[in-house]
């Protein structure tokens, strides 16, 4: 994919491909307890008992999150939705990080020599990222609504039994239409992170193998993985944030917009960076595991296609 060495063999599209979905789907199912955690603590607002006195959260910090729902919820609550997370990756993930290497030649062109701006990579990133995503917002829409789903009262039903019943549930109550509710916020939020997280591997993994010492090897791909996983938070928490209450209740905004100015009237900027260490927690790792497979996945696929 990214920073690759000349002189190593490309492979097909669709090895690419594979390789992109597999380690997507990889990382999706070792962190998506610390997603689940990142949504819970996104869609909790400051409640206020009365006066000026505000109700303790019921979710505090990324592990305290993590063991509230186990303990009240069961283990395996962690992982609600990640039927519909590998439907994501499948499509999203194999889609953005295939891309981006034809995208990235797209826009330097065909006889460019020397090492791509980073502002073209950004570029490859965000257009990757927003292409898949509108593929894909049904399968992210279906993932956070059942992650928001906490422990019910005795005798009220949940609103889904699972990911399949999900899509058709909100195809034939709320329409078609509905699949891609917070689409505006999560085309924003995914390409600008797709861009940071591949733009900044990217260059991380570049000038890593500029420095003696450095090979392309697990440390330079840890290393780079480590940054990308950390420019994607910062930059792309607000928007995340946004996307997460948008689609975990969307009925309570008209649009992006006011969704944007409601939680910043009612709670402030900081709002837009809650529940960031697990967001970190999650994303950090999920870049690292993600990159260090797709670059051994790549291997094997290479192997393959060169016997």
């Amino acid at each position: 994919m990214v920073a690759d060495n000349s002189s190593k063999p490309k492979i097909s599209f669709a090895a690419t491909y594979a390789s992109s979905a597999f380690s997507a789907c990889f990382a999706e199912l070792c962190t998506i307890p610390f997603d689940t955690a990142k949504v819970r603590l996104q869609l909790q607002r400051v409640a206020v008992v009365g006066g000026d006195v505000m109700a303790l959260p019921k979710y505090r910090g990324m592990i305290g999150t993590v063991a509230t729902v186990a303990r009240e919820e069961g283990l395996f609550s962690l992982w609600r939705g990640i039927a519909a997370g590998l439907h994501r990756q499948c499509v999203y993930g194999g889609l953005r990080i295939s891309l981006y290497e034809p995208i990235k030649s797209l826009y330097v062109g065909n006889d460019f020599v020397g090492d791509v701006p980073l502002y073209k990579k950004i570029a490859a990133g965000l257009t990757t990222g927003a292409f898949a995503i509108t593929i894909a917002n049904p399968t992210d829409l279906v993932k956070v609504r059942l992650q928001s789903e906490g422990r019910l009262p005795p005798g009220v039903p949940r609103r889904y039994s699972g990911a399949l019943n999900a899509y058709s549930t909100i195809v034939r109550k709320e329409g078609v239409k509905a699949l891609w509710t917070g689409y505006g916020a999560n085309v924003t939020r995914n390409s600008v992170v797709n861009a940071a997280e591949l733009a900044s591997y990217d260059q991380v993994k570049q000038t890593l193998l500029k420095i003696p010492g450095f090979k392309d090897n697990v440390g330079t791909h840890l290393l780079s993985g480590m940054g990308a996983g950390f420019f994607a938070v910062c930059i792309g928490s607000p928007v995340d944030v946004i996307k997460s209450r948008m689609m975990g209740n969307s009925g309570a905004y008209r649009n992006t917009i006011d969704c944007f100015a409601k939680t910043l009237t009612n709670e402030g900027p900081m709002a837009f960076y809650k529940g960031f260490f697990a967001y970190y927690s999650r994303l950090g790792s999920w870049n690292v595991i993600m990159f260090l497979t797709f670059e051994q996945a790549k291997k094997f696929m290479r192997g393959l296609e060169s016997n």
